[in-house]
């Protein structure tokens, strides 16, 4: 398993292939605050050596810091997979570290991601090989049963407009992946950029696009800050 490197990319298109990935939410147990006795310079040690020796094709996009953002969670781990079993073997694997022992599974968004139904050129921007940014906002998103009833031309000059909207901001990165029958949302939409404001600014556009009005669920919605593993382990010590 690797770490998300930063490196260039060129031009790219539509994939045909797909992945899946996992958003894993975490709260400290209330066993972290009383173990005294714990050894956490090892603990993180246990933690990198999954993350570096993982099976290959599993790779951390990234690991975010959510201390102070949201009440409920304080880390985010951000999983990408060729197949789910591996992105499960993971969180399983985390689990029986010191770490993972310590905390609370808050939440668990899975999907697949792929290219687009209604524009060829749009896909998730992790799939596309982009590199990941420092914020990231993740949350549940379904849409009415109506929306699924309209005729697919209409649905499609929806989005597109929906896109076009999107494209006013281009240092976001959106990655929209696909949990249809295997959670309780149909998709998950992930949104990456450097500065929260410009995330703020373009959600707020994005609500006054008209296929907002088959939108039945967008939240809970949480936003993390990604740092280098050992210093997103190091915030949660505290």
């Amino acid at each position: 398993m690797t770490e998300t490197a930063t490196r260039p990319h060129p031009a790219s298109t539509t994939p045909t292939n797909t992945l899946f990935t996992g958003f894993l939410l975490y709260k400290r147990a209330e066993s972290w605050f009383h173990d005294q006795a714990a050894d956490w310079a090892a603990a993180d040690t246990e933690v990198a050596n999954l993350v570096s020796g993982a099976e290959e094709g599993v790779t951390l996009r990234g690991a975010y810091t959510v201390l102070g953002l949201h009440p409920d969670v304080d880390l985010m781990l951000w999983v990408v997979a060729p197949n789910l079993d591996q992105v499960q073997r993971f969180a399983i694997a985390f689990d029986k570290t010191a770490i993972g022992r310590n905390l609370r599974l808050v939440e668990a968004y899975h999907g697949m991601a792929s290219g687009s139904v209604y524009d060829s050129s749009h896909s998730p921007a992790f799939l596309r090989g982009e590199d990941p940014k420092r914020y990231l906002s993740v949350y549940p998103f379904n849409k009415t049963p109506e929306w699924f009833q309209l005729p697919y031309p209409e649905r499609r000059q929806l989005m597109v407009e929906h896109g076009e909207m999107g494209r006013e901001y281009p240092s976001v990165l959106t990655n929209t992946v696909s949990s249809f029958g295997i959670a309780d949302q149909d998709w998950i939409v992930a949104l990456e950029d450097d500065d929260p404001a410009t995330l703020i600014r373009m959600v707020q556009k994005l609500r006054e696009a008209k296929v907002r009005e088959w939108t039945s669920v967008d939240t809970p919605i949480y936003l993390g800050e990604r740092k280098d593993l050992a210093a997103v382990l190091q915030d949660l010590h505290g």
